[in-house]
């Protein structure tokens, strides 16, 4: 047996050097907290997706923080799931809750006192008239600095951006606006989406394009409304997601893949950083 060592190939530098941040992430975990028993949807199999499980996740793939989003499957206005991993991520954390539309001050306060940065509003799934009170709600969420999270598909927007804009709340628009491709960049909910950059205080997610491309990875039909969104918003005001555990997934979806569309669709390794890192950052108050 020859005593000559072997030569492995020397290991490329790693395109994505800087840390990153996931800004869409979901946490389930039945055994220790249970699904309300009236909820519409109970994630199962490979759709749950624990704390502990999320870390693994985030380390295998150089993230170092992310926002949790509280799900309105399988918990509905329970962020107990929600709360617990945000306290044992000891600041690795930042969360995004589930309220009623009558959460009071207090009730929101406690929340961000314990990691939360905003609440969700998901028109995608409660429809537009679900939310024609909410007003109130954005004035509370204006008064306390949380954010805004809405989730809206096809030109829903439409409906609902007099209501954000007039709020002056801080507005985080889920999946890009969940627009639809064969529309063209015209349409009138895209339209509505990247009017919302003149607020000043509107950011968008780049992620969930399994939810709106009419085309398999890697979405070729969603570069044109990625480029529009880069052009309108500008880094400074976009971020990335994965939405793991890729709940109700059309098709499998994998980790990786996802950050290296972000790479094939915004190739300026700067811009890619603010997406990743910096906005993120500075918009949450994510530790270095």
């Amino acid at each position: 047996m020859s005593d000559t060592a072997i030569a492995f190939p020397s290991r490329a530098p790693d395109p994505w050097a800087w840390p990153r941040i996931d800004c869409h992430v979901h946490v389930f975990d039945p055994e220790r907290f249970p699904y309300e028993a009236d909820t519409f949807y109970r994630p199962a199999g490979a759709e749950i997706g624990t704390a502990t499980q999320l870390g693994h996740v985030l380390d295998a793939h150089g993230v170092s923080h992310a926002l949790i989003v509280g799900p309105n499957s399988g918990y509905g206005l329970d962020n107990r799931c929600l709360l617990d991993a945000l306290a044992r991520g000891r600041g690795r954390y930042k969360g995004v809750a589930v309220v009623g539309l009558d959460a009071g001050v207090d009730e929101l306060q406690a929340l961000q006192a314990q990691g939360v940065v905003g609440v969700t509003m998901n028109a995608a799934l409660h429809g537009v008239a679900f939310y024609r009170g909410a007003g109130p709600l954005l004035e509370r969420l204006r008064e306390t600095g949380l954010w805004a999270q809405v989730q809206v598909e096809a030109d829903q927007l439409v409906d609902l951006k007099p209501m954000l804009v007039d709020s002056g709340a801080k507005l985080l628009v889920d999946h890009a606006g969940r627009y639809v491709p064969s529309r063209g960049l015209a349409q009138a909910g895209f339209e509505a989406l990247l009017s919302l950059a003149d607020t000043g205080r509107a950011v968008v997610k780049l992620s969930g394009h399994a939810k709106y491309s009419g085309q398999p990875y890697p979405h070729a039909d969603t570069l044109p409304y990625t480029q529009a969104l880069l052009a309108a918003y500008t880094p400074q005001a976009l971020i990335w997601a994965s939405d793991w555990p890729f709940l109700r997934a059309p098709a499998r979806i994998d980790y990786g893949p996802l950050l290296a569309l972000l790479a094939q669709q915004v190739p300026d390794e700067a811009a890619r950083q603010a997406i990743l890192w910096d906005t993120p950052r500075r918009l949450f108050g994510f530790g270095g």
